[in-house]
C-alpha cells in the first residue's frame, strides 16, 4: 500500500487526512545501541564482581547466581536494542521540528524553528565506523537537550543545513 503525497499551491507537502509521517533513524544504530549498554552491563558487571569477591571471597555460589543473571540482562537488553531506536523519530512541520522517542515512556519535544541556537553533529568512533552521527539542538531552554541519534551522515548534514535556514529566516522577525 502506498501513501499519495500532494503538494498544495505553496508547494508543502499535503500528506492525506493531515497525517505525516514520523521519520526515523537508520536500523543500523541499533548495533551501536546494543554495543554501548553491553559494555555498560559488563562495566556494571566488573563492578559488581570486585564488590562481591572482596564482601565474600571465593563463594562459589555468587557466580553461579550472577552468571545468569547478567546471561538475562544481555538477552533483554538485545531485544529491546532494536525496538528502542525504532521509536526514535522526528518530523519537519511548518514552524518546528517534533522529536520523539521512548517505548514505555515516550517524550515528544516540540522545538520551534525560531528558539534554535546552535545545531551541531557529532560522531564518535562507533558511530563513525557505522556511517552514523547525532544530530545536537542546542536552545535557550536548558530543559529541551534534544538530540538526534543514529542518522546517516549525508542526512545529518543536510538536516543541519535545513534547519539552520529555516531558524534563520524564523529569527528574522524577532
Amino acid at each position: 500500500m502506498t501513501t499519495q503525497v500532494s503538494e498544495d499551491a505553496g508547494g508543502q507537502a499535503s500528506w492525506p487526512n493531515g497525517v505525516m509521517p514520523w521519520q526515523r533513524v537508520s536500523p543500523k544504530y541499533a548495533w551501536a545501541d546494543l554495543a554501548m549498554n553491553l559494555l555498560l552491563i559488563l562495566i556494571l558487571c566488573a563492578v559488581f564482581a570486585v564488590v562481591v569477591l572482596s564482601t565474600y571471597g571465593d563463594t562459589p555460589l555468587v557466580p553461579l547466581i550472577a552468571l545468569p543473571a547478567v546471561i538475562v540482562g544481555l538477552l533483554i537488553n538485545a531485544l529491546l536494542a532494536f525496538r528502542r531506536v525504532k521509536a526514535i523519530g522526528y518530523i519537519l512541520r511548518e514552524d518546528d521540528l517534533l522529536f520523539r522517542r521512548g517505548i514505555m515512556f515516550e517524550r515528544i519535544v516540540a522545538v520551534p524553528y525560531g528558539r534554535l541556537q546552535l545545531v551541531d553533529v557529532n560522531r564518535g568512533p562507533l558511530l563513525r565506523a557505522l556511517g552514523l552521527a547525532t544530530l545536537k539542538f542546542v536552545t535557550a531552554s536548558v530543559a529541551t537537550g534534544v538530540s538526534l541519534p543514529g542518522l546517516p551522515m549525508a542526512e545529518a548534514e543536510q538536516l543541519r543545513d535545513r534547519l539552520v535556514a529555516l531558524a534563520e529566516t524564523r529569527r528574522s522577525g524577532l
